[in-house]
């Protein structure tokens, strides 16, 4: 079996909002991204089915500062299932209506709804991750780091990767082990139960894949939030 090689990234960006799942009708974030929050910057610069991205540890380079918005959210959104007719052209594509009230849409969930936002500004992580093979691909982990290593340093991604929402959108840089880079901030927190992740990452996620809820004990010691793996159940409280 390969060596274990741990990834480190820089992110940063404007703004950013890891919402809390306690915090249902306002979007409060965390302090810090979330392991799947974290996972997703990974998977955004490269992933294949074959592997996941198990986070290790994720260090605030800045003290968390809020800042209020209020966003405008579609009550409504589109299926898979329809998504599928179309691309097969069984049917054609139908519009969400943002600001369609219920004469147009004939129901009035529909439509958009303004929503109170505390994200953080200015925010700046770094976080490190490294990649799981899945069964029958652990001869393939040297490949998988390389093509990692390669993209990440050339700035190259398959999407932007974002800081919880899609408009909040997160920059990054690959640093290598021995490469000098900011401290983590004198900041603690213990946050509770922390949202680890909503799939099951033993197995492959497709579109279908059901929701299955992770939590963990999450404290930010000294700006550096450590994560347990996955597959410890005594650390990681699965359904």
């Amino acid at each position: 079996m390969a060596e274990v090689q741990r990834h480190i990234l820089e992110v940063w960006g404007d703004f950013a909002c890891f919402t809390r799942p306690e915090m249902k009708v306002e979007r409060y974030s965390y302090p810090c991204p979330t392991p799947s929050a974290a996972r997703g910057i990974f998977e955004a610069i490269y992933f294949k089915p074959q592997f996941y991205w198990q986070v290790d540890r994720i260090e605030l380079l800045a003290i968390p500062k809020y800042i209020p918005l209020r966003r405008n959210e579609v009550k409504d959104k589109i299926p898979v299932s329809a998504v599928k007719k179309w691309i097969a052209g069984k049917e054609q594509p139908k519009p969400i209506y943002a600001d369609a009230d219920e004469s147009i849409t004939g129901d009035a969930k529909k439509g958009r709804t303004q929503r109170q936002t505390m994200a953080l500004k200015n925010p700046r992580f770094r976080l490190t991750a490294h990649i799981v093979p899945r069964p029958d691909y652990e001869s393939q982990q040297t490949a998988y780091d390389e093509q990692f290593i390669r993209r990440a340093s050339q700035g190259k991604c398959f999407y932007q990767p974002c800081f919880g929402c899609r408009e909040f959108a997160a920059f990054f840089r690959y640093l290598s082990a021995s490469e000098d880079s900011a401290k983590p901030v004198d900041y603690n927190q213990d946050l509770g139960w922390m949202l680890y992740d909503v799939f099951d990452l033993r197995k492959p996620n497709g579109s279908e894949a059901p929701p299955f809820i992770t939590l963990f004990q999450a404290k930010i010691d000294h700006g550096i939030l450590e994560v347990p793996r996955f597959e410890d159940d005594k650390k990681v409280r699965k359904p």
